[in-house]
């Protein structure tokens, strides 16, 4: 059973910068996304970043030009450097791991990390 374990949550204020890291305890296949979704309070969770082994990302609109994904496919590792955060980033991060265009193939998740972004 694989297992994520994510790190690099914080609180900062309005324009700072917080780097994400999740890392998987096996071995996740190049064709399975690994990246971030995100839950407030009172809304649902959404995807924020995910990138395949082969370089393939989606990402939110909300985000782009501000977050970076990237994935060490040796260490089984994804990356989220996230500047310019804004208090609308402010959200529970949770890290993912699934099959990429299609809904076959197990789903794993991480514990959530926090992000605050307040002045």
């Amino acid at each position: 059973q694989v297992q994520l374990v994510g790190s690099g949550g914080g609180s900062v204020q309005p324009g700072g910068s917080l780097r994400l890291s999740c890392a998987a305890s096996g071995s996740i296949p190049r064709f399975y996304a690994m990246g971030w979704y995100r839950q407030a309070p009172g809304k649902q969770r959404e995807l924020v970043s995910i990138i395949t082994g082969f370089g393939s990302s989606d990402s939110l609109d909300s985000v782009k030009g501000r977050f970076t994904i990237s994935r060490d496919n040796a260490k089984n590792t994804v990356y989220l450097q996230m500047n310019n955060l804004k208090s609308e980033d402010t959200a529970v991060y949770y890290c993912y791991a699934g099959p990429y265009g299609t809904n076959r193939g197990d789903v794993y998740w991480g514990q959530g990390t926090q992000v605050s972004v307040s002045s």
